[in-house]
């Protein structure tokens, strides 16, 4: 195909993903009252599972240390249209997520033709993988960043004169961000994956550099988490744990790059 035909067909990828979007956001507006109070604001609730959960794990170590303060913070919108646009917002962002694998498998559609046999075969399951390591962030920051982060805010007081009442369009852009922003970071395996098997990352570039990784996933950890330092750790050892795994699967991916060469370069030979 020309380029105007290949870019025809990247227009009726984009509109299939668009109306996968849209399906998926009205399968949330359906529901979006309930969604919006038992998923969005769940970790604003002193009831939330994580809650529950970190206190009883907790005293089984015997230890306070784990369970949570109530949460003392009120929200308001202060907009006349701001909670229907923020019913369209919340419907749009979890569609999004809720069909980010059929996304994956359009934009898969429009790469394939253009790759080889062996490309092919070297990105078998990408679609799940990428999914897996997506919707796995995206738990995490639900689960165990956003309580850390709400609660630690929401209960946080420079003066007894001031009372944490925040607007409901700034407790969702602060959980909306954190939770996409998270499920992107989690890709960073097959990220480092395909820049090693087209030879723009090497395992030898990250283990030297494993000292500079250390300090922006530490300083990440630190800009996403609370300032306390249980919080911190706890988002920094999975960050970095995800940068010692891509060093594994470059190393892999190397491995494999090169034998694939050598047998081009044996073929041609024999050719």
């Amino acid at each position: 195909m020309n380029f105007l035909d290949h870019i025809e067909e990247l227009r009726w990828h984009i509109v299939r993903c668009a109306i996968a979007v849209m399906i998926g956001s009205c399968l949330v507006f359906w529901k979006v009252e309930l969604i919006f109070d038992r998923v969005i604001m769940g970790p604003a609730h002193k009831d939330f599972i994580s809650y529950r959960a970190f206190c009883a794990l907790g005293k089984l170590l015997h230890s306070d240390s784990f369970c949570m303060d109530d949460i003392h913070m009120k929200f308001q919108n202060n907009a006349v249209t701001g909670q229907f646009m923020m019913s369209l917002s919340v419907s749009v962002m979890l569609g999004f997520v809720l069909v980010f694998p059929y996304i994956l498998w359009e934009l898969w559609k429009f790469i394939k033709p253009a790759l080889k046999p062996t490309e092919i075969k070297m990105a078998s399951g990408i679609v799940f993988w990428c999914s897996l390591l997506f919707f796995m962030g995206v738990m995490f920051a639900y689960f165990i960043v956003a309580p850390y982060t709400i609660n630690f805010f929401g209960n946080y007081q420079l003066s007894p004169l001031f009372e944490n009442i925040i607007t409901i369009e700034n407790y969702y852009d602060t959980m909306s961000n954190m939770v996409i922003a998270l499920g992107v970071v989690f890709e960073l395996p097959i990220l480092v994956y395909f820049l090693t098997r087209i030879g723009v990352l090497t395992p030898a570039f990250l283990k030297a550099k494993r000292r500079y990784a250390f300090l922006i996933l530490f300083i990440l950890s630190m800009v996403i988490a609370p300032p306390d330092v249980f919080s911190c750790l706890l988002i920094f050892f999975p960050l970095y744990i995800l940068f010692e795994i891509s060093v594994s699967i470059s190393a892999r991916a190397l491995k494999a790059r090169k034998i694939r060469e050598a047998k081009e370069a044996l073929e041609q030979n024999n050719d």
